[in-house]
């Protein structure tokens, strides 16, 4: 039954919000949702004490019965990490939120959105087959169009949302393909049934019919965690509610893609092409957004770079085997991503929404509490010692080392440089840098501050339970290589030292190409605009002309000219060629009749 409660109590509090979303905002609402979702987190602790050495699946209720498709619950270490993870993170949130959307009219409405897209979240993680995962996956997809499109009148907001939404359902219908080839050729949507066939059906791969399944699935995590081609709409989906970001950064939408692969594990295994694929992909998307968030002016532009540049570490270790070491990631990046995206919240509030790290400086003083977390958070996702992004990150760099990927070791450990690099020009210019113009920014109340502390300390003391966690998922953890330790910690640090010498003052900023480059993004949104979009809107236009012209030729023309007739004829006091037109016009279309029902 605890599992029923972690799955149903955030979907109780999407209810009641929406009940009450037309009514005024009230704070007491807020709470009261902030309270279902801890229940939701107390009993996924529950769950975990429970279920912790069971592995099975269980049925809610059926579904589709001729295809043997139910809602059902898949039980194991997995799911069970990540309900913990999804229902803490989002508790966070929705406490944080109290704090943030205290004065939008909108606040019940936005209470309900979130419930619901942590619901659909819990869905997805905890399916026990690919149809009734994809139920989730989509739940997700459109609690994200209606977060991120949440202040829908600015129509930069909105345009936003569709992006989002759109390119995912790009993505989508490749993971649709790929969900019906899996019925095709294993009658079965179970993912436990899958496994077990796969153990033995590999020869199915000489057609490779499994090598077409696992690409087309793929495909569907690329979309969904905005990797490469697909990620243009996570940047700009930062026009939404900064509380929806963290939620989507750090616990929901875009960790689904690396959940599928993990869930997929035998599959991928088998499918030896697409995982090194995948593995490449990710190593390029790591750098890549990196490169781009080192010159980024956007306060939450440069954290979601660090998101696609860290989910790409994580497609990484799946490429290579190493789902564990990746859902390890994806559990610490979960803390601290979701800590720094809260203290950008905090940054934008204090600064009446601005965004340009440019216009800001020396908020420490005013500001100590979230300057300490945030230095906190990007310490985690730098890779220092002791901090949580310490351990998950370089065993993927160890990782990578010790499997003879060389290529893979150095552009990931070129990227952790990026990273400290960014992550620390983004703090000295908010926080240290002097600043330009006056401003009076304070500090963030006490109910946004304490929803952040748990992440605070789950950022610094996570990663010391990886042995633990490691023994619990059954995996073999990776022997630590002290040399590869002291050369990431080096890269990092010296990192770290060249953002604080560099940054102490103001940015100067040069008008380079290099520059250029990366501050439009490699203008791959812009070729988008002009290879995709622009075509797809002159034959829209075109279209839209064709069917105004068509529907007045038919209409509005042979109105004008029948009125044109008969105004004649009674202007004329022809009487008689005026019920002649009328009679002949009955006649045609009694003969019309006639033609219709005999031809």
């Amino acid at each position: 039954m605890s599992l029923i409660y972690t799955l149903f109590l955030p979907l109780f509090s999407a209810l009641v919000a929406a009940f009450y979303s037309f009514s005024p905002k009230n704070k007491l609402l807020g709470y009261f949702c902030s309270y279902l979702l801890f229940l939701s987190f107390v009993f996924a602790l529950i769950s975990l004490y429970l279920y912790a050495n069971i592995e099975g699946a269980f049925v809610l209720a059926p579904w589709i019965s001729t295809i043997n498709a139910n809602f059902g619950i898949y039980v194991d270490s997995t799911s069970l990490a990540m309900i913990c993870v999804v229902s803490l993170v989002a508790t966070c949130v929705h406490f944080y939120s109290i704090y943030y959307m205290q004065n939008d009219e909108k606040f019940n409405k936005f209470f309900s959105f979130l419930g619901l897209f942590v619901f659909c979240m819990l869905i997805l993680v905890l399916s026990d087959n690919i149809l009734f995962m994809f139920v989730g996956w989509e739940g997700v997809g459109l609690c994200s169009w209606l977060l991120i499109g949440f202040w829908h009148t600015n129509t930069k907001y909105s345009k936003a949302a569709n992006e989002a939404f759109i390119m995912n359902r790009i993505s989508d219908f490749a993971m649709l393909l790929g969900i019906f080839l899996i019925y095709l050729n294993f009658q079965t949507f179970s993912f436990f049934h899958l496994s077990s066939m796969l153990s033995y059906i590999e020869l199915l791969n000489e057609d490779n019919t499994l090598t077409l399944i696992a690409a087309l699935l793929f495909v569907g995590a690329m979309g969904k965690s905005a990797q490469f081609p697909f990620h243009t709409w996570l940047a700009n989906a930062m026009a939404g509610p900064t509380p929806v970001s963290a939620l989507i950064h750090a616990a929901t939408m875009v960790t689904a893609g690396v959940y599928l692969l993990i869930r997929l594990e035998p599959l991928y295994t088998l499918t030896t092409q697409v995982s090194y694929f995948i593995a490449c992909l990710g190593a390029f998307v790591a750098i890549f957004a990196a490169s781009m968030a080192v010159v980024a002016s956007d306060l939450k532009r440069i954290i979601a770079f660090s998101t696609l540049s860290q989910l790409g570490y994580m497609f990484v270790a799946c490429g290579l085997g190493a789902y564990k070491i990746a859902l390890f990631h994806l559990i610490t990046h979960a803390f601290f991503k979701a800590l720094l995206f809260l203290g950008a919240g905090n940054v934008m509030h204090a600064m009446n929404d601005e965004l340009n790290i440019h216009k800001m400086g020396a908020l420490f003083k005013k500001m100590k509490i979230t300057a300490i977390f945030m230095i906190i958070a990007s310490l985690a996702l730098s890779g220092i010692y002791p901090f949580a992004g310490f351990f998950s990150k370089d065993l993927i760099l160890d990782y990578s080392m010790h499997t003879e990927h060389y290529i893979l070791y150095a552009v990931l450990l070129f990227t952790a440089f990026l990273t400290a690099f960014y992550s620390f020009r983004l703090l000295m210019l908010v926080f240290f840098a002097p600043s330009t113009d006056k401003n009076h920014a304070h500090e963030a109340n006490f109910v946004a501050l304490f929803a952040m502390l748990p992440l605070v300390i789950l950022a610094i003391i996570a990663g010391f339970f990886h042995t633990k966690f490691f023994a619990f998922t059954n995996a073999q953890e990776l022997k630590s290589d002290y040399l590869l330790i002291a050369i990431s910690l080096l890269v990092a640090l010296s990192a770290i030292v060249l953002a604080i010498f560099k940054f102490r003052k103001k940015e100067k900023q040069c008008s380079c190409k290099i520059r250029k480059l990366l501050e439009n993004e490699y203008y791959i949104a812009a070729f988008y605009e002009l290879i995709f979009i622009n075509p797809y809107l002159k034959f829209s236009n075109f279209m839209r002309s064709f069917e105004e012209n068509l529907y007045s030729l038919i209409f509005e023309d042979s109105k004008k000219f029948i009125l044109s007739l008969s105004s004649k004829d009674c202007k004329d006091g022809h009487l008689t060629q005026h019920i002649m037109f009328i009679f002949a016009f009955f006649v045609l279309l009694i003969l019309s009749i006639l033609v219709v029902m005999y031809a």
